[in-house]
């Protein structure tokens, strides 16, 4: 169990859905505050931002190392400088989405890239820091944010076992007593076949922590799937809309979206329960109307008992229907008329 902004996450309670803005704002201030309120509406807990210039995350460079590869779905041929220029939201930015954000209820954290990102968003007194899967390796950088004593989100795409024990065992001699962990898959858009969800009990063995997954893929039906494995917190990107484009629309969700996985990751984490196998509560109605045998005619003292005059029919309260063949031929011992429930002293 963790806490965030006074905001218990834990297996107990249901999944803390976080909405990442990242570059959906497009460049527009105006864009990214619509998306604050999109989220507050659509029932999210949270709202992420990345903060980083593009200048504190790579090098206006060229050449092979610093550019996406020609294949890539959204951003082949890329340049690294020019895609974070896009994407990043600026830095005077922050103060009036986290004000937004907060005026709607929402918790308004980041992911620091570096530490001066870190020293800006302690000015802004952020709830929680989430490390991105490319920084995973960056201890120092891991060290940092847990030493501010706040909530660590750590997310694991790409990282192999010794990386993310790595990555914990830094969080934690940084002093970070509370620590989520987050399977993901690091591709933009990501498959569904590719998440591996059911490495999601592994992670928690392995790191001791919360676990929930980043999701990049299209749709719900990963994260649903997700909270039936463990997840306690789900992350996706929101946009106001697909169609408007930007660097990370295609693997977005939009509002209607995100209201659906709020309430549905509810219900399917509700739909866990125990580990039991028996009639629920709810059930105690239905039992009443199990099948039966009943006498189904008028029947006379000493008359056999047939397929015509006892059926297994609704409701319960006569013998099992599987005690049919021990019964027939044998007599009434009394009068009975339609509706009888046949009982062992009736025949």
């Amino acid at each position: 169990m963790i806490e965030i902004a006074g905001r218990a996450i834990g297996a107990d309670r249901p999944p803390f859905v976080i909405a990442e803005m990242s570059g959906n704002h497009n460049g527009s201030l105006e864009r990214a505050l619509a998306i604050v309120d999109a989220a507050a509406a659509a029932g999210a807990h949270a709202l992420k931002l990345q903060t980083y210039r593009p200048d504190t995350i790579t090098i206006d460079a060229d050449g092979p190392a610093f550019r996406l590869g020609d294949g890539h779905e959204l951003w082949g041929g890329e340049r690294l400088y020019e895609l974070f220029e896009r994407a990043h939201t600026p830095w005077e930015w922050h103060e009036p989405i986290f004000d937004r954000a907060r005026a709607l209820g929402l918790v308004p954290f980041s992911s620091p890239f570096d530490p001066t990102a870190v020293e800006f968003l302690e000015k802004l007194d952020a709830p929680a820091y989430k490390i991105a899967s490319s920084e995973v390796v960056d201890l120092p950088l891991i060290r940092l944010a847990a030493g501010t004593g706040k909530p660590l989100i750590i997310s694991t795409g790409m990282a192999s076992v010794g990386e993310i024990h790595a990555a914990v065992q830094a969080a934690r001699e940084g002093g970070c007593t509370q620590l989520a962990v987050l399977a993901c898959t690091a591709s933009y858009p990501a498959s569904p076949a590719e998440s591996n969800l059911r490495a999601l009990p592994l992670l928690a063995g392995l790191t001791g922590a919360v676990v929930g997954v980043s999701d990049h893929t299209p749709g719900l039906g990963a994260a649903l799937a997700a909270v039936a494995l463990g997840a306690c917190l789900i992350e996706k990107h929101l946009t106001t809309a697909r169609s408007d484009g930007g660097v990370d629309a295609a693997f977005s969700l939009e509002p209607a979206e995100l209201a659906a996985l709020v309430v549905e990751s509810e219900r399917a984490w509700q739909s866990l329960g125990s580990p039991v196998i028996g009639p629920r509560a709810s059930e105690r109605e239905g039992l009443r109307f199990r099948r039966s045998l009943y006498v189904v005619r008028q029947v006379r003292a000493g008359e056999p008992v047939t397929g015509q005059n006892v059926r297994s029919i609704r409701p319960a309260g006569g013998l099992p229907p599987a005690a049919a063949a021990d019964v027939m031929g044998r007599r009434f011992t009394r009068d009975a008329a339609p509706g009888t429930p046949l009982t062992w002293d009736l025949v």
